[in-house]
């Protein structure tokens, strides 16, 4: 954590080892203010056709790894899920922001979904995404779990995948975790396992069922 004095201000900067893949320019400028690392931007879509920008994430992604942080709309799990197909699972983490409404202050109108996004976001709820998604923070990430893991099977179990209802569940699971709504199972299992142990895990699960 480093200490920056600016006109007798004083700023707690985070460093963050990994790579953050954000939307925006003011997605960035917003990390910027409290983050040391790299912090880079996917211009939105542009992603898409920008082979450059891809090759490049990919050449940080192996020296440094990512992490995606994009905003909790249908446009932000868009980009989320096309950028996990083209890097290797292995360096990869999600980060998530949970679903807040409400609008940006720069912005005259809501986004189309009236979700806040990553640049509306606190200080706190960013680097607790972070930490939560396993992102060496300052020099320390979270230990390994030590308990059993929860499993896509579990999920199955409790009507949470593959079944009538399940997105529903899902999506109410989310809300208790204060992650966002649209979620898939996998996108769900991967954080769980981060979040929450087994047994807490089947404790909520079980309450949902009643």
């Amino acid at each position: 954590m480093l200490w920056c004095i600016i006109h007798y201000e004083v700023f707690l900067l985070y460093k963050v080892k990994e790579t953050i893949i954000v939307e925006g320019t003011y997605d960035k400028i917003k990390l910027s203010g409290f983050i040391d690392g790299v912090i880079l931007t996917t211009g939105g879509f542009s992603v898409f056709k920008n082979g450059a920008l891809r090759k490049s994430i990919r050449e940080l992604a192996e020296r440094t790894g990512v992490v995606i942080l994009t905003d909790s709309d249908g446009a932000g799990f868009k980009i989320r899920n096309f950028l996990k197909q083209n890097i290797p699972e292995e360096y990869i983490k999600h980060a998530y922001i949970p679903d807040i409404r409400g609008k940006e202050k720069r912005k005259r109108e809501p986004g189309k979904e009236g979700l806040l996004g990553v640049e509306g976001m606190s200080e706190e709820i960013i680097i607790d995404a972070l930490r939560k998604a396993g992102c060496t923070v300052d020099g320390s990430a979270a230990a390994p779990r030590a308990d059993r893991a929860v499993k896509k099977a579990d999920l199955m179990k409790y009507g949470l995948a593959g079944g009538e209802g399940s997105a529903e569940k899902r999506r109410a699971l989310a809300k208790r975790l204060n992650l966002p709504a649209r979620l898939s199972a996998n996108m769900l299992l991967d954080i769980i396992n981060r979040l929450i142990t087994y047994e807490e895990f089947k404790s909520l699960a079980e309450e949902l069922e009643e």
